[in-house]
């Protein structure tokens, strides 16, 4: 048996495709069934649906073999303690400083607000700039807007949420797509399984 650790969303959706092509399709609707573990049309595999900065933590302590994270969950997670196999260039979007339109760019001290405070910490200490870090979990936007924060570390896509409240991204942090993860101790016990999944989705992604 493998299970699968993913999370409700995009990337859930994106991931579907991918899925599919190895043969393994939910037997139950996500968006609409209540269970958090899914069979499958595989026998042999089951999807765990969680949080999506609870996959890393799932298969590295071996509740799940496998799971599919953005890039900036495992930076924040730190994932050295598992195996990175693919890039599934799923869900696809940019880890980006961003500001006010108007504001200068940072030059001494700074008050950032993110999530991502692992990360954030580490690029600005590459910059030689000492940041104040602010954790937040949502409306990151916010914090610029009402003195908070100078600027914020956050995921880009379109950028338009940014352009509503009158902010600008400025400095790329890292490009961010999803990533097919393992447990080490998966890898050994279920090797052939594993490796066998990760040929078909080395295959599918061969054909995009």
């Amino acid at each position: 048996m493998l299970t699968i650790a993913v999370s409700k969303g995009r990337i859930f959706e994106e991931a579907l495709p991918l899925l599919s092509e190895a043969g393994i399709q939910p037997t139950d609707d996500p968006k609409t069934s209540r269970k958090l573990i899914l069979d499958t049309t595989r026998g042999d595999v089951k999807l765990v649906i969680i949080r999506a900065t609870d996959v890393p933590t799932f298969v590295e302590y071996g509740a799940a073999d496998l799971g599919i994270a953005g890039k900036d969950v495992l930076l924040e997670h730190g994932a050295e303690s598992l195996y990175e196999p693919l890039d599934l260039k799923i869900a696809g979007c940019r880890l980006m400083t961003a500001m006010h339109k108007d504001k200068p760019n940072i030059s001494g001290r700074v008050r950032v607000a993110t999530k991502y405070v692992k990360t954030a910490r580490l690029y600005f200490a590459s910059k030689g700039i000492q940041a104040e870090i602010i954790k937040l979990y949502g409306s990151m936007e916010l914090a610029p807007l009402v003195g908070l924060a100078d600027c914020i570390v956050d995921l880009v896509d379109t950028g338009n949420t940014l352009k509503a409240n009158d902010l600008e991204p400025r400095e790329l942090i890292t490009e961010i797509s999803s990533r097919l993860v393992v447990n080490k101790a998966a890898m050994k016990m279920k090797h052939q399984a594993i490796q066998t999944l990760i040929n078909q989705f080395e295959i599918t992604l061969a054909k995009r």
